[in-house]
């Protein structure tokens, strides 16, 4: 039970801190709608399955103990996070009804895509997954049991970031947001351009 208890404490604080996937989901529920958002915070939760499995069959070991392999994850994960930011950051405002998603300028496929990329490729996640299944998950726990724990995180993920998405998508704010596009999409892509370069920093420091 205490096993349980303690996944699901450190799930929660991990998922309710800010990051690149808060303002991925932000970006997307605000300009293109509900609809958009809650497909990028479901991407979101699949990605996690990625840290889930190969954690779970051992690759986490060795991305733990190699440190190359970490570094190209990193430098990967910044490169992509720099990307998305520099481009909305350079967007320009799109024409969206405030009301519901009739505008919505990109496809559904994309939007689970870019949730699900933002966060396969989060070292943040990859540091979480990692730090729980070894300090937390024993030898005695059943691999349908360690299988439920990573269901949970991602469970946890999109409950949380479909919450953001039902907040940023409301009318009322939403409609606020869309008549100050350009500010706010430069402050969300420079949000995310400088996590990315302080990842690549920190990166190339360590």
């Amino acid at each position: 039970m205490s096993e349980i208890i303690s996944v699901a404490l450190i799930t929660i604080l991990a998922v309710i801190s800010p990051g690149a996937d808060f303002a991925m989901v932000t970006r997307n529920s605000y300009l293109y709608g509900r609809k958009t958002g809650l497909l990028t915070a479901l991407g979101i939760g699949l990605g996690v399955q990625v840290h889930v499995l190969y954690t779970m069959i051992g690759v986490g070991l060795i991305i733990a103990t190699q440190p190359s392999l970490f570094l190209l994850l990193k430098i990967v994960g910044a490169a992509y996070l720099i990307f998305i930011g520099y481009q909305t950051f350079v967007s320009k405002p799109v024409e969206v009804n405030t009301l519901d998603d009739t505008g919505q300028s990109i496809d559904n496929l994309k939007a689970l895509k870019v949730g699900f990329f933002t966060n396969a490729l989060n070292p943040k996640t990859t540091l979480f997954v990692l730090s729980t299944y070894s300090q937390i998950v024993s030898s005695s726990t059943s691999l349908l049991q360690q299988y439920s724990y990573g269901l949970f995180m991602s469970f946890a993920h999109w409950v949380w970031f479909a919450l953001v998405c039902l907040c940023f998508s409301s009318p009322q704010l939403r409609s606020k947001m869309l008549n100050h596009q350009k500010p706010i999409n430069q402050t969300i892509g420079g949000i995310l351009t400088a996590l990315g370069g302080l990842l690549a920093i920190s990166s190339i420091a360590h």
